[in-house]
């Protein structure tokens, strides 16, 4: 069981399924199950979904992994890979052992010295690769902040504009466009460095709508934004003050088609599949689900309202995406799946349950996301609670521990962005 307090939770029928249908959600996602389906080894046959690769073109081959998630699935990779794997680096928030691998212990959501460090690291061993090399490449979410060079200003100061652009509200593909213009690895700038080798690009998306110009921040992907769309984006956001970035900082990315010609782009994973997974388990459970869109984006504070909204009686909305959260109190203590929930709560009644949560298990705290219906209300009212107050000051967290239904399950080694349910009875 991968919800460790499922049992606590489950107060309720409507619970019940709402939790059987996460259950069934964060499996479906986890590394042994998407290596299993999408990745074969058969002599020297790489079969990656429905493209092969003939490992016996290649001198050497190597992996990079980067991202929430990508330590396990790196691993399966090794082990698959065997005495055919020449090298690897891969930089995660949870540790793993390899034989091969040298692995770095990485930071999120902010960048840090160490991932620094293991992003030159990797500038340093591949920026010499002949056309006999191949890259397996793992790219998780998460990856952006993991893989980290900045162009032309310091690693403090990117911290200082990743920290702004997370409190901003400014959604993921816009963050990502200002990181891509501000690097040397993202938007293209990974393929640049790894070129003229073969690389294989396996893409766990937490995007909406998996654009995978924005996962990590396209590294191995050409891209078609410019500096002006980076530095529009921090004006709108009202940041160029305090950020004090000069037009030097940015970067335009490499657009030449020889740095793409060899780059194979493949999405492995995406919140389709654990919303496909959500629906057959409701399917089994003899209820009416709806995938509603795996694009979801807006206010955390203001979405549960909106889903609430779509929702049909007798019928679960699915529904994948990202909110926002623009953050009020910088000593608050939630996510945005916790506060999506807590906002959501003033429009439910006693037949309506809502449950959001991160498939990597950590809403930006220890907690995977919450559960809210009539029961948290009841609860909230025996111990004086309010919700308003608490969303005000951007602690959903404490909020959901008083009541105790934040859900935990602890970090996981995917990562597919948020998956949320409205429950109608």
């Amino acid at each position: 069981m991968l919800i460790k307090n499922f049992d606590a939770l489950n107060k309720t029928p409507q619970r019940k399924i709402c939790l059987d249908l996460i259950e069934s959600a964060l499996l479906s996602i986890q590394p042994e199950n998407i290596i299993q389906k999408n990745i074969s080894l058969k002599e020297s046959i790489l079969t990656i979904q429905n493209k092969t690769f003939d490992l016996k073109n290649f001198d050497r081959i190597f992996l990079i992994g980067f991202g929430k998630g990508s330590a396990d699935i790196s691993k399966k990779i090794e082990t698959l890979l065997k005495d055919r794997l020449t090298d690897g680096y891969v930089i995660d928030t949870t540790k793993e052992e390899f034989s091969k691998i040298k692995f770095t212990l990485g930071t999120h959501p902010l960048p840090s010295q160490e991932n620094f460090d293991f992003t030159h690291n990797v500038i340093s061993k591949f920026s010499n690769l002949t056309g006999k090399d191949l890259v397996l490449v793992v790219i998780s979410g998460g990856g952006s902040a993991m893989l980290v060079h900045p162009h032309n200003i310091t690693l403090d100061e990117k911290i200082k504009v990743d920290n702004a652009l997370l409190k901003s509200g400014a959604d993921i593909i816009e963050i990502n466009i200002v990181r891509q213009h501000l690097s040397d690895v993202k938007g293209g700038g990974l393929a640049q460095i790894l070129y003229p080798s073969t690389v294989i690009s396996l893409i766990f998306s937490d995007v909406p709508g998996n654009d995978i110009s924005y996962v990590a921040s396209g590294p191995t992907v050409k891209d078609h934004t410019t500096v002006s769309d980076a530095i529009n984006i921090i004006k709108k956001y009202n940041l160029e003050k305090e950020l004090n970035l000069s037009y030097e900082a940015f970067a335009e990315n490499p657009k030449e088609d020889k740095y793409f010609e060899k780059v194979k782009n493949i999405i492995v994973l995406s919140n389709l599949t654990a919303l496909q997974a959500m629906k057959e388990k409701a399917k089994e459970l003899g209820i009416n689900a709806a995938i509603f869109t795996d694009r979801f984006q807006g206010e955390a504070k203001l979405a549960g309202k909106k889903l609430i909204n779509k929702a049909p009686n007798n019928q679960i909305l699915l529904v994948g995406g990202e909110t926002t959260v623009k953050v009020l109190n910088q000593n608050g203590k939630g996510g945005r799946n916790q506060e999506l929930v807590l906002g959501a709560l003033q429009y439910i009644d006693n037949d309506t349950t809502i449950a959001s949560f991160a498939t990597d298990g950590w809403d930006n705290t220890e907690a995977a996301g919450a559960i809210g219906d009539f029961l948290t209300i009841q609860k909230a009212k025996e111990q004086n609670l309010d919700p308003g107050s608490f969303l005000q000051e951007n602690n959903s967290f404490y909020f959901f521990e008083k009541t105790g239904d934040g859900i935990i399950t602890g970090r996981l080694p995917s990562n597919v962005s948020d998956l949320m349910i409205v429950l109608k009875k």
